[in-house]
């Protein structure tokens, strides 16, 4: 499952599946997080920069140890939702 259209397939699977298992058939987690993030710390993270926050997280992991595929599909499914966090943004 390496080659890059497999990995994308894998990353709208893990959309969905995390949707199904945590979201009420959907994976928009974020806003809710932000909002706790940005009350309990003062800040103004958007939901998009929580997106992105995540991207950096599984590039962070893609550098620090072993190979695992999962930090690719991750970060691809993560750049797709930050994508549409902006599109829907106010």
């Amino acid at each position: 499952m390496s080659d890059p259209i497999s990995m994308l397939e894998e990353a709208q699977s893990a959309i969905a599946q995390r949707g199904e298992t945590r979201d009420n058939n959907e994976e928009r987690s974020m806003a809710s997080c932000v909002a706790a993030f940005n009350g309990m710390f003062g800040h103004e993270l958007t939901e998009e920069q929580g997106w992105w926050f995540m991207v950096l997280l599984k590039m962070s992991r893609s550098k620090g140890g072993k190979y695992n595929i999962d930090d690719y599909i991750d970060g691809a499914a993560y750049c797709a939702l930050a994508g549409e966090s902006y599109e829907v943004r106010d």
